[in-house]
């Protein structure tokens, strides 16, 4: 068949096809073109789910007459002139193709008026773009783009939509978005009459807050940590939810770069990294993110939608965006929790984030707990601490003097309190100045020995005992041939191991945290991860989930009766452990009542 050139109506209606997928995409191009245009104000009025009318009115800087007719025409913009351009694009939109695509598909009216303009302008079509004629009209500063009867001409098209309601929720999805990421600008959206959000600028911490909880909910906000960090030429801000605010889809995960909205595998793989040691299986974490870097850094002409971006340095992103958000969840700590205060996070001026607020709400000891049981816990606690401590590198010994030394102790309890008791063999039931808590003791003995086996592997020397007598194990000649082959790995874990035979291993030391362990189950689980991942770069990617094995050894059982004394090391131990909210799974390691939750439990004040 010989080639011919394309009808420039049909040219325009495949346009559409990329461009408009539905009523949302039509939205979330014009609302873009009203930002680049200045707007401050955006009215937005649906009906029919989109497919009858879809109106937005704005306060932007306007067109002048001449530029109406342009302006539905392909491949014209007022955003960009060259290459150079392209490569440092802030612009929401810039490709040219959206009015004409939206005009290609529907029945579409466009006014507008500049301020040095002393009447607005106003040009029609219905599917075409040619000898279109301009007529003038009143209207205010600002544009006004009205777009009805839209797939009109493409019933085809019209018969893949959904409902009117849920073509709606796509749109209203498409607004929420885009309020998230201009608190500069107050969006106006109804449906059918019906005003569904009407959103004012929000101008202080507190209005964004607002803003934030009415569209991510107010258990998000309540349960988030709000971040703005800085470094080699990015920043990262926003918020990021609690590990144990968590999602069992990515329904709530909103990433902007430069402000545009984006979806990229890149993104979500980091932060899915940084949350990695404290989410369950199969939860996401909810967020709300901003990357800001040089615009020559990233490429946003890869997709006609712009949903999705490209990265020139994607390991560099990457690494920064896993590293912030892995350590301001690590800074967590459970008196920061208790206090119920925002945790806001700033990095001032290096990349590792600081609280830059106390977050102790410190109140009157209460009564049972006088100030000498205070001092004689603490006194207990250094002194139980002190042999463990001369074997395994930890700063809690020192942390812990320098509270005697310098606060007053007498006028403050720790934030998980003292232990009362231990239940069924499980759990601890501490007392602190906010009611009662509740820990699960082998969860949080797990993160905490957890923790002290990354740090010392991240140094390359795990503190190792000989043993008196060694263990032998017996496994299959790969599982034993796998060992020798990673012996040099075993000697970084701390696990001293010799080939004896064909199928037969001793092992001769093993880290201090685990000699209480089952050593040989141990050795036969780490084995048997080397043989899941023997590529090295794959190994290095799950030496952590090892690192959990082997910490889950080491860590203390069910119906092990614990002393008061050692009920209370394990609680010093979780407020200076990073994560310890979670264990190594991702479960809770504690939970606070109260007194009011506890007064409600029994109707008191009523």
């Amino acid at each position: 068949m010989k080639i011919k050139q394309l009808d420039p109506l049909l040219a325009n209606q495949i346009a559409a096809g990329e461009v408009v997928e539905r009523p949302a995409a039509v939205v979330k191009e014009l609302v873009e073109n009203s930002l680049d245009a200045g707007a401050t104000s955006l009215e937005i009025q649906i009906e029919k789910g989109g497919l009858g009318l879809i109106l937005i009115r704005d306060n932007g800087s306007g067109m002048v007459k001449e530029d109406l007719p342009l302006a539905l025409s392909r491949h014209a913009t007022s955003k960009i002139r060259s290459v150079h351009d392209l490569e440092n694009v802030m612009s929401l939109g810039f490709r040219g193709e959206a009015l004409a695509s939206v005009s290609a598909v529907s029945r579409l009216r466009l006014t507008s008026r500049t301020a040095e303009s002393e009447s607005g302008w106003q040009i029609s079509c219905e599917g075409q773009v040619e000898q279109l004629e301009c007529v003038p009209a009143a209207h205010p500063v600002g544009t006004t783009i009205e777009v009805r009867d839209l797939f009109f001409n493409t019933p085809a098209r019209r018969k893949f939509l959904k409902t009117d309601k849920t073509e709606f929720s796509h749109i209203e999805t498409v607004i929420k978005r885009i309020l998230l990421s201009r608190f500069d600008v107050a969006i106006t959206l109804s449906h059918n009459g019906k005003i569904v959000l009407d959103e004012k600028i929000a101008e202080t911490i507190e209005a964004k807050e607002r803003r934030v909880a009415s569209i991510c909910s107010d258990g998000f906000l309540e349960n988030a940590l709000s971040l703005d960090i800085e470094a080699t030429g990015l920043r990262l801000s926003g918020w990021i939810g609690l590990p144990t605010f968590s999602r069992s889809q990515t329904d709530m995960q909103y990433f902007y770069v430069n402000g545009r909205i984006v979806r990229d595998k890149l993104l979500t793989h980091a932060v899915r990294q940084a949350y990695q040691d404290v989410l369950m299986h199969g939860r996401h974490p909810a967020i709300v993110l901003f990357l800001e870097l040089d615009p020559y850094g990233v490429d946003v002409n890869v997709h006609p939608t712009k949903h999705e971006v490209r990265f020139r340095d994607s390991r560099l992103i990457h690494d920064f965006i896993r590293r912030s958000v892995q350590q301001v969840i690590s800074a967590v700590k459970p008196q920061q929790l208790i206090a119920d205060e925002p945790i806001i996070y700033r990095s001032e001026p290096q990349l590792a984030p600081t609280p830059t607020q106390s977050v102790l709400n410190l109140r009157p000891v209460p009564a049972r707990i006088t100030p000498v049981q205070v001092q004689e816990q603490m006194a207990a606690y250094v002194s139980m601490h002190t042999a463990a401590d001369e074997l395994i590198e930890t700063p809690v010994l020192q942390h812990t003097v320098a509270v005697i030394e310098e606060e007053e102790l007498e006028e403050e309890i720790p934030p998980l309190g003292f232990a009362l008791a231990q239940l069924h063999g499980i759990f601890i039931l501490a007392e602190n100045q906010h009611g009662l808590v509740l820990v699960d003791m082998h969860a949080a003995h797990e993160r905490i020995n957890y923790e002290k086996l990354k740090k010392q592997f991240s140094k390359g020397r795990i503190a190792a005992q000989n043993l008196l007598l060694p263990v032998t194990v017996h496994m299959s000649a790969a599982q034993a041939d796998c060992a020798e082959y990673h012996a040099e790995t075993f000697t970084r874990l701390g696990l001293g191991i010799e080939r004896l035979g064909e199928t037969l291993l001793a092992v001769r030391h093993v880290p201090i945290l685990l000699q209480e362990g089952n050593i040989e189950q141990l050795v036969q689980d780490v084995i048997s991860d080397l043989m899941t991942y023997d590529n090295s770069d794959r190994l290095e990617a799950q030496m952590n989930e090892i690192l959990s094995t082997m910490a889950c050894h080491g860590s203390v059982r069910a119906n092990r009766q614990l002393t008061s004394h050692e009920m209370n090391i394990l609680l010093r131990d979780m407020e200076q452990t990073e994560r310890s909210g979670q264990c190594n799974h991702g479960r809770p390691t504690w939970v606070q009542l109260t007194k009011s939750e506890l007064d409600k439990l029994f109707l008191r004040g009523r």
